[in-house]
């Protein structure tokens, strides 16, 4: 296992206001866009909303980094199994 996994942290402020942390798992540039994968850094892995969280790269005007979710359905679920070969195929390699 890398020394940089689950290092790295971020905190979103999701519409609602709601602060909550996140831990970077890692992220891929897929059909001319990033995409990062995160889980919850609080959460407690047996929560049934404990998993990954998908969310879309973008720079803004400021040249900062900013997430957004993904609404449309199909393209989550691509973006999500392509994730899950990135993440989970090293696993076997261990």
């Amino acid at each position: 296992m890398s020394g940089e996994f689950g290092s790295d942290f971020i905190t979103i402020i999701d519409d609602d206001g709601v602060e909550f942390e996140l831990e970077l798992l890692d992220s891929m540039d897929y059909k001319g866009q990033t995409f990062v994968a995160f889980l919850p850094a609080n959460m407690d892995e047996e929560d049934p909303d404990y998993g990954i969280i998908i969310l879309r790269s973008v720079i803004d005007a400021n040249g900062d980094e900013l997430f957004e979710s993904i609404d449309d359905d199909d393209e989550l679920q691509d973006v999500y199994e392509h994730f899950a070969v990135l993440l989970f195929d090293d696993e076997d390699e261990e």
